[in-house]
């Protein structure tokens, strides 16, 4: 395994990018960790395929450099980095049998055939297919497929890192469910970095210790999934993690800088948060989770009047829809608490709720 750094690094498929929307990476430093489980969450389109490709040599940078382990292995090409890729569609011989596909990458090495029948009946264990090694792989499911493809990956020793891009999006849902317990069991047992590659919240939280949330070829947050929901660093974030998502609201000083204004409404927050807010140059916006909105009396501190159009009752609690000073409101209520349509006073102003001036959490 190896400790995985980019220095100061970007791309662009076209000549001389020169704004941000020119860049499929944009300018960056990062460092994966030996021996970490990470996951690159983003929407299509937003630079995970093509940072992960700068990992495994199949495209070289077009500034920076990339180290493993404090070398140099910005022009080294694929198969001097060690790197196994485990692709969206299985890759496989498929005339071949389970034996023999995940025997070929240490028979392609030169590996003695008595480490590579041990090798390949321990991989095999692992992921559940002892009894399968003599099949053919043209014959199994598509499930089975990306297990060995997975395994062909897994049974080389000496790999620095073993990247996963989208691999389970042609697998069932329940069998989606059964491989990323697996993964996650065998980065366990193994101790192996591994780079998942999804645009699926529930599979990067589920699989991952720590989670590189993208958007528009830049990271605006690395860290744990209760970081990335419980203080995301960017609007984007809020956005993109959890179902549904942060609830944004535009918010400026109320005129004697006691207080905040959200149209013609006026919020108390703590004098701490104030300050934060009195520093910040831009525009501000507040956010708070569906989990966190709460009833609350009429004219209460933090809270404000809501039209609620929708009661949603989804068996562990309530998903309420509505609208606040003209803006769009979700929050989740407890089944124990009566919710009907019609005027309603929600408390926005929390422990939980979050400030940010130009899309960026403030006082991180």
């Amino acid at each position: 395994m190896a400790r995985i750094e980019f220095r100061n690094l970007d791309h662009a498929y076209g000549p001389d990018p020169t704004v941000a929307k020119d860049y499929a990476l944009q300018p960056m430093n990062m460092v994966w960790e030996d021996g970490g489980a990470y996951a690159l969450l983003g929407p299509s389109g937003c630079g995970k395929s093509t940072l992960l490709n700068i990992i495994s040599g199949l495209l070289v940078p077009l500034h920076g450099q990339v180290l493993f382990d404090d070398r140099d292995m910005t022009n080294t090409p694929t198969r001097g980095r060690n790197i196994a890729q485990v692709f969206q569609f299985p890759v496989l011989y498929d005339t071949m049998s389970v034996f023999d596909n995940l025997a070929f990458p240490l028979r392609n090495r030169k590996v003695p055939e008595k480490e590579v029948h041990r090798r390949v009946h321990e991989i095999a264990e692992i992921l559940g297919m002892s009894q399968d090694l003599n099949q053919r792989a043209s014959g199994m499911a598509a499930d089975a497929k990306q297990k060995i493809s997975l395994g062909r990956g897994l049974v080389r020793q000496d790999v620095s890192a073993i990247l996963f891009d989208e691999p389970l999006t042609v697998i069932d849902p329940h069998l989606k469910w059964l491989l990323r317990r697996q993964l996650k069991q065998i980065h366990q047992q193994l101790k192996l970095t591994m780079i998942y590659v999804t645009h699926d919240q529930v599979e990067a939280l589920t699989f991952a210790d720590e989670v590189v949330v993208m958007t528009d070829g830049k990271i605006v947050q690395k860290g744990a999934p209760d970081a990335l929901f419980e203080r995301p660093d960017h609007t984007f974030v809020g956005y993109f993690i959890g179902s549904p998502g942060m609830n944004f609201f535009p918010v400026s000083l109320s005129g004697d800088d006691t207080s905040i204004s959200m149209g013609q409404h006026r919020l108390a927050v703590d004098p701490g948060t104030l300050e934060l807010l009195k520093n910040a140059h831009g525009t501000l916006s507040m956010g708070i989770r569906p989990e966190f909105v709460e009833l609350a009396a009429d004219g209460s501190s933090g809270a404000l009047e809501a039209d609620i159009c929708n009661v949603q009752h989804l068996g562990t609690c309530q998903l309420v829809t509505g609208t606040v000073a003209g803006h769009p409101v979700k929050a989740k209520i407890s089944t124990s608490v009566a919710v009907v349509a019609g005027p309603q006073w929600l408390r926005l102003v929390r422990p939980e709720t979050i400030f940010f001036c130009n899309d960026e959490r403030i006082g991180r």
